[in-house]
């Protein structure tokens, strides 16, 4: 009599969803209409936007409190539609993850070990960069005007200012850092 056994190939991860393909498959179709149902309500957010007379349909006549107004608008919308019901599919995914047996997670490799880490600033300075323009617009008083009548001289001249300030923030708090640990270390006996 001849037995057939299963030799297991693939890595961990592999094995691991050939066992639980029907969760798997729920997850990319949630992940799949939660990144379909974004698109659709930013496209509704916009024209709603428009009609409401939130922005005006028309760019150039945009000013700096429009652009500002739309973006906190457009997150809102995207959070109480999308984002909420997406928390709630990661929370019941991790309920799910967690009622996994430790033993089936170590036999698939899937625990403990050595975790990546990422060390990209993902975005962050373009964040901070975009709130100091928008602090500079409104210090100018230019946060009602229209962004057509911004000259490139203006918006140079404002990065300019900004990466002055962000030059300022973080070089006087180092050169403090580095005069305090200076003292410290000739400070020392030998």
């Amino acid at each position: 009599m001849t037995e057939q056994v299963e030799v297991d190939t693939g890595s961990g991860w592999q094995r691991f969803m050939r066992k639980h393909w029907a969760v798997f498959a729920v997850f990319i179709v949630a992940a799949v209409l939660a990144s379909v149902g974004a698109v659709y309500v930013f496209v509704w957010f916009t024209g709603n936007s428009q009609s409401t007379g939130l922005v005006p349909s028309i760019l150039h006549l945009w000013t700096m409190n429009n652009l500002l107004f739309f973006i906190l608008y457009a997150v809102f919308w995207e959070l109480v539609l999308i984002g909420i019901p997406a928390a709630v599919g990661v929370a019941v995914g991790w309920q799910w993850w967690r009622r996994i047996p430790e033993e089936e997670k170590r036999q698939y490799h899937l625990s403990g070990g050595k975790r990546s880490r990422s060390s990209s600033a993902g975005g962050a300075f373009s964040l901070f960069l975009f709130i100091a323009f928008a602090l500079k617009v409104y210090v100018d008083g230019n946060w009602n005007a229209a962004f057509s009548t911004y000259t490139l001289d203006y918006v140079v001249g404002s990065m300019v200012t900004i990466l002055t300030w962000i030059v300022a923030i973080i070089a006087i708090p180092a050169v403090v850092g580095l005069i305090w640990w200076i003292r410290r270390e000739t400070s020392k006996k030998p």
